[in-house]
Order: structure tokens, then C-alpha cells, then sequence
């Protein structure tokens, strides 16, 4: 039995140690956010936020997550109280197939958390290993630079935070 923490709740699964996080998250608890996608961390559609940083979970195995909490998409909002990222994506239109979304909205969750007032650069070099390929990166850009405006604001987040 392995027990973890998955958007703010305990949770237990009884499987084999070495199936991926993935696996777990969309066929034992019905999260289908995080995206399958190359399988190899090559894409980042699988990302996810394991103790508040990001990982694939395409290719961390369940016996890694014994006490850990585990972050999707899912948990960051919902469709009547949804994070700021997730209102700016929508604003911007950020997205076209939204294959990527759930891997950019986490390793941007994760920018933010880390870096409250990141410029275009931050943003870019946050995302570079999250592949798009509808080409919406300057709409996700833009996404993300009014988050953290909007997260600054509301004092969500320390507005004094890497000036």
C-alpha cells in the first residue's frame, strides 16, 4: 500500500511499486489532465508538481511518491474557482488543441511559485522543455505575465519577490 497526498487529500493505492505515476493518476483516479505523451520527459504534457516541483510523471514510479504530495492540473483549480493561470490561458486564448495546457499551466504554477514577477525571458527558459505544437507560446507567454500580474495584486503572491 502506498499512500501519498494527490491535490490536497491522502490517498492510497495497492498496486506494483515500479507503475508510473501516470498510470496510476488517470486509470485509478479518473485525472485525465495530465497528458501521455512521449513517454521519454521529452514533451512535458505529463508534468505534474511532486513536493512543489515539477516532475514527469510519465516516468516516476509510484514506490518514488511514499509520503510525497502530488499536484495536477486538476488540483490547481476548477471550473468555478480557477487559478489565475487557468483564467489567463482562457483570457489569452492560450491554447488550440490544449494537448500541452495541463504541462504549461503546471511549470508555470511552479515559475510563479518560485518567482513571483518573472519577465518574458523567466517565462521562456521556465518553459522550454514543453513542446506546443500549435504555436500559441506567445499567447501562453502572455498568459503567464498577466497571472503573475493578477496573482501580485491580490497579494497572492509577494509583490517585492525577485524585482
Amino acid at each position: 500500500m502506498i499512500h501519498f497526498s494527490l491535490n490536497g487529500q491522502p490517498v492510497e493505492v495497492e498496486l506494483e511499486g515500479q507503475t508510473p505515476l501516470i498510470n496510476v493518476l488517470r486509470d485509478y483516479f479518473g485525472l485525465f489532465g495530465t497528458r501521455y505523451g512521449c513517454g521519454q520527459e521529452a514533451c512535458g504534457a505529463c508534468m505534474v508538481l511532486i513536493d512543489g516541483k515539477p516532475s514527469y510523471a510519465c516516468t516516476v514510479i509510484v514506490d518514488d511518491l511514499k509520503s510525497c504530495s502530488v499536484q495536477t492540473v486538476e488540483g490547481l483549480g476548477n471550473p468555478d474557482s480557477p487559478h489565475p493561470l487557468q483564467k489567463a490561458f482562457l483570457d489569452e486564448q492560450a491554447g488550440q488543441c490544449g494537448f500541452c495546457l495541463s504541462g504549461m499551466l503546471i511549470k508555470s504554477a511552479a515559475l510563479l511559485n518560485a518567482n513571483s514577477n518573472p519577465n518574458e525571458s523567466d517565462i521562456r527558459t521556465a518553459l522550454k522543455d514543453n513542446l506546443c505544437r500549435c504555436g500559441v507560446h506567445n499567447r501562453i507567454i502572455r498568459a503567464v505575465l498577466a497571472a503573475a500580474k493578477d496573482l501580485r495584486s491580490k497579494g497572492v503572491i509577494d509583490k517585492a519577490d525577485h524585482q
